[in-house]
């Protein structure tokens, strides 16, 4: 008699952070910073690193208070981990 045993595993893909920032910094920049966010990613939240990715938003100066600020910064301050320290 032959038993099968099927083991399922569960596929963790997460997270993907998105960073939002203002044109200007350099694409070395930019790498370092996704490196340092994916080592304390896999550090803190236990995510492999193949589950993770990281992208960069380059918002204008002008467009930062309607298109940041005010929907995602705003409209959301009881659920930030980290507020801002200024207004607009």
């Amino acid at each position: 008699m032959c038993h099968s045993i099927v083991v399922r595993t569960q596929r963790v893909v997460m997270p993907h952070i998105t960073v939002k920032l203002w044109p200007g910094k350099s694409e070395e920049q930019k790498k370092q910073y996704a490196e340092r966010i994916v080592e304390e990613a896999i550090k803190i939240m236990g995510s492999a690193e193949t589950s993770l990715s990281v992208a960069f938003e380059e918002i204008s100066p002008d467009d930062w208070k309607d298109r940041v600020y005010t929907p995602e910064i705003v409209k959301h301050w009881d659920e930030l981990y980290k507020k801002p320290g200024y207004q607009m």
